[in-house]
Formats: structure tokens, C-alpha cells, sequence
């Protein structure tokens, strides 16, 4: 029983500092340029799914007006009529008129998924063979499609980026950055290195025919969530899921803990649900098993328990925080001490994940139970 206490200790240290390492050298790689499938002119269609009024809403939607491409459209995708945004929407349409921008209102219930039922009709109404989803509250850098087509190849079937939080602007936003961004951005960042990228659906790049391919966007609702039923599209296509090489910003302003720990529960939940075997190990991701198996082999062993967990944890954080400062990403000594919070957070979250099959998304009481409705 030590010897396996003790290796899985060892096996998940040298996973945490060698999914740091490759990401790192990940991000210090220049990008190749465009691929040889997307020239430089070739239209996208942008969706943007919009419902109600969130931190940093106007800075976010007004970047999809100023991107560096010479031609490429917006569909601003609206359910409610009512819905409060449509006003900020409407007067950033008038604000850039030499844009080829659009508000579409109405809902296509083609699933459980009230943002899939939003986008239904974008795609239909979209006129290019690239069409980007990209969410309203990732905020686009001018050069957001050429980044995105340069990580397509001739094996790609689909272009993401996670989200990477910024601009926190309270303890829990910080908190959020801790999970985002050196814990799921970095593991994501990491699959796609060994070849096992998945679908993140802050911001997917579709090659039209590939999905129409598949049955069109209402494939989509073969799953709970589009990004994972993305994902299975793809590799059932014998394609790769790829992400762009840095990922992209989502500003977070304030946050409370309440809805940081629901959202990564409906993140698990849909994980566990959608991935399920690779959702198991994800118990061993934090340092806080490896820490305590490694306090329960010294104690055992005869060593002095300290001397061993202190460095230990020492090198599990510092790594990560290499990676902040590399990356550019919000560091200081509190998102330190954050992440240890998130890492003692992480085990009763995939506890939470196992015992329940409800989540809330934007006010829509959802669950990943089969058969629900």
C-alpha cells in the first residue's frame, strides 16, 4: 500500500511539472502563420451569443468590431426579446456602421441547451465557410482569426481556445483566475500537446462542411453541453481538435464565492457526464492528494513529515507560478495562496460532481441526468 502511496506521488508530481514545462514551451514557440487550408482573405462568420448584461459586456462585444481581417461579418444571437442587452447591442451596431453586423432574435429548440438554441440561427443565417462561436464575455484580440486559423492543419477539425481570466477585480475573481487559468487552461493546453485536445466552447473556429457534414449545428445536440458533443464530432471524423497556441482573456471584474463554486460544479458535472473516464483521475490534479499520500509515505517511512511536504509543495506551486509569469497572467502572492484554496476545493468538488446531476447556466436550471428533459 506505501509503494503505491508513493507512486502515485511521484506519478502525479512529474505530471503537474511536465504539463507546466510543455505549456511553457508551448506559449515561447512563435506561431507558423496561416495554414495552407484558410487564406488570409477568407470570410468568417462570427456568432456571438448574447443573454442579459455581465462584467466588462460593452468592452467584450465592442472588440468584435475592430479585428484585424479584411472580411468577415457578425451575428449578434439573442433569444428574449426582452432581453436587456439588446440595447447595448443596437447601439454598437450604430456606432460601427461600415460593419457588416446583425441582431438576430428568436430561439430554435433544438435542445436542453438554451445557448445552443440561441445559435441555431446564426449558423443558418451566417454566409461564410468559416464560423467562429465565440461567447460574449471573452473579450477579441485584433488579431483573434488569423491566430486561430494558424493552429489549423490538414488533420483539424476544429479550433478552440479556453478561457484565460483577467482584470480581477476582488478576492474571488482571483480565486476564478486560479481555477481558469494555471489549473484548466494549462491542462487543456497540455492535452492538445500530447494529441488529445478537446473542445472548449468559449470560442470554437468550424470549418463549415465539416459540421454540416456531421448534420449541421443541431448535431450539436447530441450532448448537454456543444463543446463536448463537438469534440466527439470531430475525432469520429478521424480529425483533431486543436487550440490556438495562447489562449484568450475573458475579463472578470468582481465575482462572489457562490458563483465561482457553481460554475465548476457545472463544469464537473458535465465533465464527469461527457468524459467520464477522463474525468476519474482528475481527483489526483490538485496538490492536496499528492500532499497528503506523500505526508502518509514520510510518516510511515520514518521521515520527518514536514521536510518532505513543505519542499514538495514549494515545487508544485512555484512551477505553476512560472507558468503565471510567463504567460502573463494575474500573479501575486494572494493567487498563490489561492491556489492553494482551489487545490483544497478540487477533491469535495469531484465528490460534488459524482452525487448530483443538477447546474445552473444564466438562470436555466439545467441537468446532466439521462433522459431529462
Amino acid at each position: 500500500m506505501i509503494l503505491l502511496a508513493g507512486s502515485i506521488c511521484a506519478g502525479t508530481l512529474a505530471s503537474h511539472v511536465a504539463s507546466v514545462l510543455a505549456v511553457i514551451a508551448r506559449f515561447r514557440r512563435r506561431d507558423a502563420g496561416t495554414p495552407h487550408t484558410a487564406s488570409a482573405s477568407a470570410g468568417v462568420s462570427i456568432l456571438r451569443p448574447v443573454c442579459g448584461t455581465e462584467n466588462f459586456i460593452e468592452e467584450t462585444l465592442r472588440s468584435t468590431f475592430v479585428l484585424d481581417h479584411p472580411r468577415y461579418e457578425i451575428l449578434f444571437c439573442v433569444a428574449d426579446a426582452d432581453d436587456p442587452v439588446i440595447p447595448l447591442v443596437e447601439r454598437l451596431i450604430a456606432a460601427h456602421p461600415r460593419s457588416d453586423a446583425r441582431l438576430l432574435i428568436g430561439d430554435s429548440p433544438v435542445s436542453t441547451n438554451p445557448k445552443l438554441n440561441n445559435l441555431v440561427k446564426g449558423w443558418h443565417a451566417s454566409c461564410y465557410d468559416w464560423v467562429l462561436m465565440a461567447d460574449s464575455n471573452v473579450l477579441m484580440p485584433k488579431d483573434q482569426l488569423q491566430r486561430m486559423q494558424a493552429a489549423w492543419c490538414k488533420d483539424t477539425g476544429l479550433v478552440c481556445s479556453p478561457p484565460v481570466g483577467s482584470v480581477p477585480q476582488n478576492l474571488w475573481a482571483e480565486l476564478e483566475c486560479a481555477f481558469l487559468n494555471t489549473y484548466q487552461a494549462r491542462w487543456q493546453c497540455f492535452a492538445d500537446v500530447i494529441g488529445l485536445g478537446f473542445a472548449q466552447g468559449k470560442a470554437m473556429l468550424w470549418r463549415r462542411d465539416l459540421l454540416d457534414a456531421a448534420g449541421g449545428i443541431e448535431a450539436l445536440a447530441d450532448e448537454i453541453a456543444e463543446d463536448a458533443a463537438a469534440t466527439k464530432i470531430v475525432r469520429s471524423q478521424g480529425l483533431c481538435v486543436r487550440l490556438v497556441r495562447v489562449p484568450f482573456v475573458q475579463p472578470l471584474g468582481h465575482r462572489n464565492l457562490a458563483d465561482v463554486w457553481r460554475r465548476q460544479l457545472r463544469w464537473a458535472r458535465l465533465r464527469r457526464d461527457t468524459f467520464k473516464w477522463f474525468f476519474v483521475p482528475e481527483i489526483f490534479a490538485g496538490a492536496v492528494p499528492t500532499l497528503a499520500l506523500t505526508a502518509l509515505v514520510a510518516d510511515f517511512t520514518g521521515w520527518p513529515v514536514l521536510s518532505i511536504v513543505v519542499p514538495l509543495a514549494a515545487l508544485w506551486y512555484a512551477v505553476e507560478s512560472l507558468l503565471a509569469y510567463i504567460a502573463g497572467w494575474p500573479l501575486s502572492l494572494r493567487i498563490v495562496v489561492l491556489c492553494m484554496l482551489r487545490d483544497t476545493v478540487l477533491p469535495p468538488l469531484w465528490v460534488a460532481a459524482w452525487i448530483g446531476d443538477e447546474f445552473e447556466w444564466r438562470g436555466n436550471a439545467m441537468t446532466v441526468a439521462v433522459g431529462s428533459t
